[in-house]
């Protein structure tokens, strides 16, 4: 018999529109207080502290358009948000700061959020979708410079990037850039070629989430259709469909890998979280607490494992906080 899936540890309200991005910092050495970044529809990033579950900042940089990506680079003082203004900030809030140091033109109309790798201490690549629809532009930060542009074969039809993940196999080799397209593809490329190494088509419908597990060389995404699909490279850098798995209902907003590798969520258009294994995609819990659709899921980076937690942002306006830790 399943256990009965459990309530939200606690539930953050007053973002007052839907939220579309979280992130947290949690890791960090020092007793400092963990935290909990949101995007909102509103233009609004939330800092929330974990303690008191009550908003510490509320940043506006985006021109109260919609904030669909937010992470941090390198602890949770530096941060990078990602806006419908077709700008990606990067802020300083060390000291109570609230500024925007320095922004990024995207140029695009889409929503893919950009993607950050951290190459070198204080260097990381962003991916992101550029202007011209089908292609994908990769800098450097934080001087902005440009390593190279993505673009599809002539007559490949991807249409636009959906979602973007960098990774690098291993420390010190060539980054990698995983990308889900319009067509319903994954797209493997090479950086420093500039060049798709590898194309799989993985759905019918875009491609709305992807995560990767580099570790196992295994990857999962969703699309708006009822199917997850499980992908994996091989020695050659070739994709391959590992497996699929049937949904109940359609639509997956977003999926993220616990970084332990051991379970997965899915955020989903039927207003439900789902726990996944990693290993089989085994079902472990259906997580029924919102009353619309779930945009986003992200798992925290506390460094004691019993203190980890799942965050889910919905269009409902509010913020599910969930201890599975235990039940998995």
């Amino acid at each position: 018999m399943a256990l009965p899936p459990p309530d939200p540890q606690f539930v953050l309200r007053g973002t007052s529109a839907a939220v579309h991005a979280l992130h947290f910092s949690c890791g960090s050495q020092e007793p400092a207080v963990p935290v909990l970044f949101s995007g909102s529809e509103n233009g609004f990033i939330h800092v929330w502290n974990l303690k008191t579950h009550r908003v510490d900042t509320a940043l506006d940089g985006h021109g109260r358009k919609s904030v669909y990506c937010v992470e941090t680079m390198g602890g949770k003082d530096q941060l990078l948000s990602q806006g419908r203004d077709q700008r990606i900030c990067l802020w300083d809030l060390a000291e109570g700061r609230t500024a925007v140091t320095d922004s990024v033109c995207t140029e695009n109309v889409g929503f893919c959020r950009c993607s950050l790798l951290k190459v070198a201490q204080g260097r990381w690549l962003m991916a992101m979708a550029a202007k011209a629809l089908e292609e994908v532009q990769v800098l450097e930060l934080p001087s902005k410079t440009s390593v190279c542009t993505l673009k599809p074969e002539v007559g490949a039809k991807l249409g636009m990037p959906m979602c973007l993940k960098l990774w690098q196999p291993n420390c010190g080799s060539q980054p990698l850039l995983l990308a889900g397209y319009e067509d319903g593809s994954v797209v493997l490329w090479n950086l420093s070629m500039g060049k798709a190494l590898s194309q799989l088509v993985c759905h019918q419908e875009p491609v709305m989430s992807l995560d990767f597990d580099s570790e196992k060389a295994k990857g999962i995404s969703g699309s708006s259709e009822k199917v997850l699909s499980i992908w994996s490279l091989d020695e050659q850098q070739n994709l391959q469909v590992y497996k699929t798995h049937k949904l109940v209902n359609a639509g997956i907003s977003d999926i993220t890998i616990r970084p332990d590798k051991k379970i997965l969520a899915t955020a989903g258009w039927d207003h439900r979280i789902r726990i996944f294994g990693w290993k089989k995609l085994k079902p472990l819990a259906v997580l029924d607490y919102h009353t619309a659709t779930v945009h986003a899921v992200a798992f925290s980076d506390h460094k004691i494992p019993s203190e980890r937690l799942l965050a889910a942002g919905s269009k409902d306006h509010r913020i599910s906080i969930w201890s599975i830790y235990t039940q998995t």
